[in-house]
């Protein structure tokens, strides 16, 4: 069980990236893909100021180096810094994706993407390396990025004449079907 715990714990953060990108990939038009691609660079900018500010505010001893100093804890299964375990950047992440999949409307996506963060928090803390409170703060301020994130999106795509004027406004809210170029445009 441990050899799971591990692999989800250290892994499953790569694979729901890999995910976010095919989901981006696959599951978006091109008016989509732009927001999408916004809204995580915003979304992920928060993130990372937000988890500043929680890890500033607060801190929190990591299980492995409660434990040795003759506290309440868990033995690590995972080598990992004695350093402030709060919030779990891991879990931050994990729910920055999750949600904004979820904010696009992928609902079967966004689920799976909301298990994924779940048990990647349950592992975090099944490894030793995070309390509860840690991986549900986490959780919560990867909400949080995520929700800033399509605001931020829907600042800069829709109501900035920086971004709607110039040649990225034109690309966004032209139609695919109706683009013709001089290759592909009928002979007379």
């Amino acid at each position: 069980m441990d050899s799971v715990i591990i692999a989800i714990a250290e892994y499953l953060l790569y694979a729901m990236a890999a995910g976010f990108a095919l989901t981006w990939l696959l599951a978006e038009d091109r008016r989509g893909k732009v927001q999408l691609a916004l809204a995580a660079i915003v979304g992920l900018i928060a993130l990372l100021v937000l988890i500043k500010i929680a890890a500033v505010s607060f801190y929190d001893t990591r299980p492995f180096v409660a434990i040795a100093q003759g506290g309440d804890g868990a033995k690590s299964l995972i080598p990992h810094a004695a350093d402030n375990g709060f919030p779990s950047d891991h879990s931050a992440a994990a729910g920055l994706m999750a949600a904004l999949v979820l904010l696009r409307r992928r609902w079967m996506a966004g689920i799976w993407f909301a298990l994924g963060a779940a048990a990647l928090a349950w592992a975090r803390v099944a490894a030793g390396v995070h309390h509860l409170l840690d991986v549900a703060v986490g959780l919560g301020v990867g909400a949080v990025a995520a929700a800033i994130g399509v605001a931020g999106m829907t600042l800069l795509v829709g109501r900035t004449r920086i971004a709607t004027a110039g040649p990225l406004g034109r690309w966004l809210a032209a139609d695919p079907a109706r683009i013709v170029t001089a290759r592909h445009r009928p002979a007379d």
